[in-house]
């Protein structure tokens, strides 16, 4: 165990984007995490502070902040000074450790929201649902973009084909969607049902077409198909480290887009706490198994289809790929709309700067399903629009113009045309930003160093100069916020000279945002 101070009034920031809240962690911290054991959304072995320092291995680690020290256990532990700033040790680490591999990432996912049916639809989407959906997003005003077709389209996990009974012509409906304006995104995961035709083809030495049924899937060390426990139950699970495993995802994929012409694929699971030697299913763990690099090889398959997204990803800093934030509950605290802002923070300190903050009004299904349920709130909703309408991306599930009164829907449409209006700003920020590694959403201490501004948590910086500030609390009609260093032109044309706090009306139709027109 290795032991180090915090220098006077210093803050560190990143490991896991799921502790974004908990961010930064100072002398008051309380708080461990062992990521040899759990990585949590996407999480680096790496913290930055706003003094200069890093923290950084090619291992995962575990790290306690507590008693005003900072303790760390693992192999290869660098802690060393880069810079006098949160900026500059950042800059410095990211490309001395993981720079950015200037991969070009398409411009639709950042130029209109984009639409995932899987609030509205959950286990069971259909081609009508779809296309009714999409439909809506052209009736109400809203501009076509990505559309994603989540879990359930298919028959069993690992057979990547259409339900013909839910979708009865699914090129028929691919076409129709691209002549609307939309690209089309399938869900897959890792995981393949461990019984029936197509598990036996694999498996079976005198049904394998590949001669890969005693490699194929992931094994125990005793050579059987390891079971793992995951949200769906019990299922075995490719080992995208064997060319094998990735030609058996690859030949369904591709056929996918051949056949459909699908455009590219949403990659959920595949997370190092699914493939935990803890979560193996009656079998011992193979010498080679190795969860974080499992993960990694499941994260850098799917970043060869030019669209692709991901959410549970092990130092995935510096490799340009969409990333979104794990889903969040339609809550106001908890893992909800208070979460969004802290954990987009620290992705892009981490090097994940290709965001999505999760899907508008939550995307944690069961919150809905539950007995009982949780109570719908339109004001959330609306908020939730304004917290994602300035970040790279955002994505609408459930649909606003079946949920929202005719007044809130307006405030939601606002939103998304914003974001559409501002769109290219952003890809100028993702252009930059692909080769740069700097964060697209940053916190105010990245761009005014050492001016108190560390724990501001409910505003943030789109690049240099546009200074947004949700509202991310209930009933909240007026706020205030903290104008940095400058002159500055709000959304209605108003002029602030900045360094200061001030008040500003928030009703519920605005999200109140800057430019900062001059130094």
């Amino acid at each position: 165990m290795q032991i180090f101070d915090f220098l006077e009034d210093e803050c560190f920031w990143g490991g896991s984007t799921d502790a974004g809240c908990d961010n930064p962690f100072d002398v008051n911290s309380c708080i461990k995490f062992d990521f040899r054991k759990e990585c949590v959304n996407q999480t680096m072995p790496f913290y930055v502070s706003d003094k200069g320092r890093y923290i950084w291995s090619e291992k995962p680690f575990f790290i306690e902040f507590c008693n005003g020290k900072i303790c760390i256990e693992g192999e290869g532990i660098i802690f060393e000074k880069a810079g006098n700033n949160l900026r500059e040790a950042y800059l410095y680490a990211m490309k001395k450790h993981f720079p950015f591999d200037g991969k070009h990432l398409p411009d639709e996912f950042f130029k209109a929201a984009q639409y995932n049916g899987w609030i509205e639809f959950t286990y069971n989407p259909t081609q009508s649902g779809v296309l009714e959906y999409a439909g809506n997003v052209i009736k109400n005003g809203f501009h076509p973009g990505i559309f994603m077709i989540d879990e359930g389209y298919h028959g069993r996990y690992g057979n990547w084909e259409f339900d013909r009974a839910k979708f009865p012509d699914p090129k028929a409906m691919v076409d129709k969607l691209h002549e609307m304006g939309f690209k089309v995104m399938l869900w897959v995961v890792p995981t393949v049902c461990a019984d029936g035709y197509d598990f036996n083809i694999n498996t079976s030495p005198l049904l394998n077409p590949d001669g890969t049924s005693n490699e194929i899937f992931l094994r125990t060390a005793e050579g059987n198909v390891a079971l793992v426990h995951w949200w769906n139950g019990y299922s075995a699970i490719l080992d995208m480290r064997q060319e094998c495993d990735r030609n058996f995802l690859d030949r369904q994929l591709k056929k996918l887009m051949s056949d459909y012409g699908i455009d590219g694929f949403k990659f959920d699971g595949g997370n190092v706490d699914m493939y935990s030697p803890d979560n193996l299913i009656g079998g011992t763990p193979r010498a080679d198994h190795d969860p974080h690099e499992m993960n990694k090889a499941w994260n850098e398959f799917g970043r060869k289809y030019r669209f692709h997204e991901y959410k549970d990803t092990y130092k995935g800093g510096g490799k340009n790929c969409i990333q979104r934030l794990w889903d969040r509950q339609h809550s106001w605290t908890g893992n909800g709309i208070n979460t969004i802002i802290p954990a987009a923070i620290v992705q892009g300190l981490i090097g994940h700067p290709f965001i999505c903050p999760d899907m508008i009004g939550g995307g944690e299904w069961s919150v809905f399903s539950r007995i009982g349920g949780c109570r719908f709130s339109e004001e959330l909703f609306v908020r939730m629009a304004q917290v994602s309408a300035l970040f790279p991306m955002m994505q609408f599930s459930m649909a606003p113009w079946r949920v929202l009164s005719e007044k809130n829907l307006e405030a939601v449409k606002a939103a998304a045309e914003l974001h559409y209006a501002m769109s290219d700003k952003i890809i100028e920020l993702v252009r930059k930003s692909e080769v740069s590694g700097e964060p697209i959403v940053r916190c105010l201490e990245y761009n005014y160093p050492g001016e108190g501004y560390k724990y501001i948590k409910d505003q943030f910086m789109l690049g240099d100069d546009i200074l947004v500030c949700p509202v991310v609390t209930p009933g909240i009609f007026e706020k205030e916020v903290v104008i940095p260093a400058g002159r500055w032109q709000d959304c209605d044309g108003k002029i602030y000279e900045g360094g200061v706090r001030t008040v500003v009306q928030t009703p519920l139709e605005k999200l109140v945002w800057m430019k900062k027109i001059s130094d």
